[in-house]
């Protein structure tokens, strides 16, 4: 989703995964109505915004992974072998121990999509992931999104400035 500053793409993100309400119309997304947060629905789709964080960030991004195992009821099980996967395609396993102040930009972003993905959503909605990482952590972001892409069939709606992540990542583009 390409727009101007303003335009609503972080709106309309907002609006698909039910943290904001639309005014007028409707919205559905996978025959559900995002507005009604129904727990079927969140378990289906993971929100990443490059300018807000879900990990805290006085605690080791391992203790955002647990939680999320929690709040998504992720079995033990398939936990292991999801969090295992992630480690290994993001290269965090040496930094999820470390508090997350501490991590580079690059490294939280990594770590942020790591506890998106969790759950393995259906759709990944991603607000700007790359904003303010420096060009060998976008290239990382940008490769291990289509390559993930590909494996999972996860739905990806981004929004982005830079053409790059468009370039490389987008097959259909959305103009607000």
């Amino acid at each position: 989703v390409l727009g101007p500053n303003g335009a609503g793409k972080t709106t309309t993100l907002k609006m698909l995964s039910g943290i904001l309400y639309p005014t007028s119309g409707q919205v559905h997304v996978l025959d559900y109505n995002p507005s009604q947060r129904q727990k079927e629905y969140q378990r289906q789709f993971a929100l990443v915004m490059g300018q807000k964080n879900q990990l805290w960030e006085d605690l080791p991004a391992m203790e955002t992974f647990i939680l999320n195992k929690e709040i998504y009821e992720i079995p033990d099980k398939e936990f292991l072998k999801n969090l295992e996967e992630l480690l290994e395609l993001l290269e965090i396993r040496d930094i999820v121990d470390i508090q997350v102040r501490k991590l580079s930009l690059g490294q939280r972003m990594k770590c942020e999509l790591a506890a998106a993905l969790l759950h393995k959503p259906k759709i990944l909605f991603l607000d700007e992931p790359t904003i303010g990482l420096d060009v060998v952590a976008q290239k990382n972001i940008r490769e291990f999104l289509k390559f993930y892409n590909q494996k999972e069939k996860t739905t990806i709606i981004l929004t982005s400035h830079y053409m790059e992540d468009i370039q490389q990542l987008c097959p259909r583009v959305v103009i607000i």
